[in-house]
Formats: structure tokens, sequence, C-alpha cells
């Protein structure tokens, strides 16, 4: 799985933002904020990664323990999935 074309992370004061571009900005009528592990979970989504993956390199990244770090990343895949931002 991978974000979809027409969705890109910007940071905005120390915000970051999901913003639609080209013909995904006419059909999503939404704004995502997120915070760093959400960012750093998109980023790591630009380039195709399993679940499985995804969450190694959230423990990598994040002094969190293997459960936290699954629902941590089966809870924002939900929320991609939901929003249909994910391929």
């Amino acid at each position: 799985m991978k974000i979809k074309d027409g969705f890109i992370l910007r940071e905005v004061a120390g915000n970051f933002i999901v913003v639609a571009v080209g013909e995904e900005a006419v059909n999503f009528n939404a704004m995502i904020t997120l915070n760093d592990s959400g960012a750093f979970l998109w980023n790591n989504l630009k380039e195709e990664i399993t679940k499985e993956e995804l969450t190694e390199k959230l423990l990598e990244e994040y002094e969190i323990d293997r459960e936290t770090a699954t629902n941590d990343v089966d809870e924002f895949l939900t929320i991609l999935e939901n929003r249909k931002l994910l391929v």
C-alpha cells in the first residue's frame, strides 16, 4: 500500500497538513492535520510498503512497544483508507 497520487504533506508553522493537489483538489473537501508520528508514517507511505514494514519502521523511530506501534499503525491506516487516500 502507499499514498494515492494527488496528495502531499506540507509543514506550515510547525504543523503537518495533508493537501490535495491537481484533480484531487476538486474532489477532496477536507483538511488533515498530522502529528509528528503521523507525518513519519505518511512519509513512509510515499513508496509501496506493507503494514508490517511500517510497524517496524515506527518501532525503530520511536521508543514504544510492539502492541502500541501495531495499534497506532492500524488506526492510522484505517483513517487513510476511510478517506480513500491509499492505493
